[in-house]
């Protein structure tokens, strides 16, 4: 069984063990409750500040995006879990389909584009990133248009792809629904044969390229940001190119929350999402996770091309929930 998998069928048997064997869930009886697949080191000060601001008693479990929505399945109508803070719109997408989650408020809803949204209005975007090229230009003059240029020989050995990160497989679920479960496997399938390297993260791929250990690599944009913001753009040698017309190769994907259903704390839990959506919470997004915030009205980091300017491939973000049948695809083309 795949490790992630494994995982969730281990935690699936041995939750309401762990939850009994410690006499309780761990959370005061007042608290809003936020399971988070955010990673603590990005938006815990930011969920510190909205402690503050808004007075709440907030408390959080941090996880894996995949992990907690099968956690909040598993759990059920016990769970203690107000709000899903995920890491991508396909795990919200999950709960979606499960009937886990209830309709925010319009004027919540409306602050937000409708592509950056469940269509039935369970949970709204918070923050966007695209799917970009990271390539060398002492040896790409020119990047490529799309991602299906690169199975072509000039480009043999020399791109670099992280197939087990989770922004990858939210990529390759994209392109399985955009351009049909054949052409992804064809893709996948030509990369592979063409030396395509793997590695461990975005980390890593961006920095081979920076090095000029392959040409070019497939990453987010905010990996370059942050290298530029760390290190200065002279001391970076790659560059991004924003991937545009439609291809998959340019997916916007989108950092989200929802409230779940059956919450005692519904008016705790919107005020939260508030909170989030507002010009404080969607500057921290612009400038210290180089994302790009969705709340109308507050910009995006300097030298971002606008959000509306992108045009990725024309997708319901709640899609993106089929990332088992991805596993299963990754697999047998042999990539993890």
């Amino acid at each position: 069984m795949r490790p992630r998998l494994a995982l969730l069928a281990l935690w699936a048997l041995l939750a309401p063990l762990v939850l009994a064997a410690c006499g309780g869930d761990g959370f005061d009886d007042d608290a809003l409750v936020i399971y988070s697949g955010r990673n603590k080191n990005l938006v815990g000060p930011l969920l510190d500040d909205m402690e503050r601001t808004t007075g709440l008693n907030v408390q959080v479990r941090y996880g894996d995006s995949a992990e907690l929505a099968a956690q909040i399945q598993e759990e059920g109508d016990r769970t203690r879990a107000d709000l899903f803070f995920s890491q991508d719109a396909g795990a919200l997408g999950a709960l979606t389909k499960a009937g886990r989650l209830q309709p925010l408020p319009q004027p919540l809803l409306g602050r937000v584009p409708a592509e950056f949204r469940a269509k039935d209005g369970t949970w709204v975007g918070l923050s966007g990133r695209a799917r970009v090229f990271a390539y060398d230009p002492r040896q790409v003059p020119r990047p490529p248009k799309s991602v299906f240029e690169l199975t072509g020989p000039a480009w043999r050995g020399r791109v670099g792809w992280a197939p087990t990160n989770a922004s990858f497989q939210a990529f390759v679920t994209g392109m399985r629904v955009t351009e049909g479960e054949a052409r992804a496997r064809q893709w996948l399938t030509a990369m592979k044969a063409a030396g395509t390297r793997s590695y461990d993260n975005n980390v890593l791929a961006l920095e081979a390229v920076d090095r000029g250990e392959i040409a070019l690599a497939l990453i987010n944009h905010y990996y370059w940001y942050e290298e530029v913001a760390e290190k200065g753009q002279a001391a970076v040698h790659a560059r991004i190119a924003f991937v545009t017309g439609g291809d998959p190769g340019g997916l916007i994907n989108v950092a989200g929350i929802g409230v779940l259903k059956g919450t005692e704390r519904r008016a705790a839990a919107e005020k939260a999402v508030d909170f989030l959506l507002s010009r404080e919470a969607q500057t921290h997004f612009a400038t210290e996770t180089k994302e790009y915030p969705l709340a109308a009205g507050v910009p995006a980091e300097k030298g971002l091309p606008p959000l509306d300017s992108l045009h990725g491939p024309d997708i319901d973000l709640s899609s993106l929930d089929s990332l088992e049948r991805t596993l299963d695809l990754l697999k047998e083309v042999g990539l993890v």
